[in-house]
Order: C-alpha cells, then sequence, then structure tokens
C-alpha cells in the first residue's frame, strides 16, 4: 500500500509543480500612467515642427490611426501579434520585427496604453514621450530619455 501511496504523491507534486511555473493571470485593466507635462510639450514641438497629422492622447502621447482594422480591441492582457518598426526623432531605425507575438501587459507603457486604440487588421504610429517608452534607461540603439515613433500593424489579438 505504501508504494501506491507515494506514486500518488509524487504525481500530485508533479501536477501541482508543473501549474506553478504558470505566470499568473493578468489582472490589469486599464493603465493610467500619464506622462509629465515637459515631456508632452517636447513631444508637441516635434509634432507641430514636422507638420504630423496626429492626436494626442489624455495620457500624453500622440497618435496616428492610419486604419482601424476591425474586431474586438485588445486590452492590456491580450498577446497580440504585430508587424513593427521603432524609430528614433532622427529617423533612425532601432528595432523592427514581423509576425511578432506579445502579451501586451509585457510590453512598454505607450504599446500598452495605444494598440489598444486600433482592432486587428489597423495600423497605429505612436509618438511616445519618454516616461511612456524606456525613460532613463537607455537600451541597445535608444539614448536615455528618448521620444520614440512606432509603427505598428496589428495582426491578430487573443
Amino acid at each position: 500500500m505504501k508504494p501506491y501511496i507515494l506514486v500518488l504523491l509524487l504525481g500530485a507534486m508533479i501536477a501541482v509543480s508543473c501549474q506553478s511555473g504558470d505566470q499568473s493571470p493578468c489582472t490589469q485593466t486599464t493603465v493610467t500612467t500619464k506622462a509629465p507635462q515637459e515631456e508632452v510639450a517636447a513631444l508637441k514641438k516635434l509634432i507641430d515642427s514636422h507638420k504630423i497629422s496626429a492626436l494626442l492622447d489624455e495620457r500624453g502621447f500622440y497618435y496616428h490611426i492610419q486604419s482601424p482594422g476591425s474586431g474586438a480591441k485588445p486590452t492590456v492582457c491580450s498577446t497580440v501579434t504585430v508587424n513593427y518598426t521603432g524609430t528614433l526623432t532622427s529617423g533612425t531605425t532601432f528595432d523592427s520585427g514581423s509576425g511578432v507575438r506579445f502579451g501586451l501587459d509585457q510590453l512598454i507603457v505607450g504599446w500598452q496604453e495605444g494598440i489598444p486604440l486600433i482592432t486587428p487588421g489597423g495600423s497605429i504610429i505612436l509618438y511616445l514621450p519618454p516616461s511612456l517608452a524606456y525613460g532613463p534607461q537607455a537600451q541597445e540603439g535608444i539614448p536615455a530619455n528618448s521620444i520614440l515613433i512606432f509603427k505598428i500593424d496589428l495582426l491578430k489579438a487573443e
């Protein structure tokens, strides 16, 4: 009888340990981060000087919806598949990808706030102040406190 109980206990431990490695479910439903006024002013100066047609979101970033797409909008807890290009204000591309799949809650705040403005099949350009991007932390190819521009095609949202 003891070997049978040992096998059951071992099986239960394996089942529990497999589940404990899973990510906890996303519970965040909205992002409420707002950019500081000085960053919004610097971004507005860029938008105005380049005569960019973009709308100001109340959270402090600008965006231009090229195509709204159709279907249900993603939430912060969605997994999205996108094509994207990230550029600096100088026009230098620092990153790009095609058919890339991300958990939206794992991305920079600007993406968490901007991507839900469109639906699958849609395209958007996000103009992000530093605090909604990488802020004071320099990244490979991205200086600290950079305004970033992302062209994003939302292929799928789950």
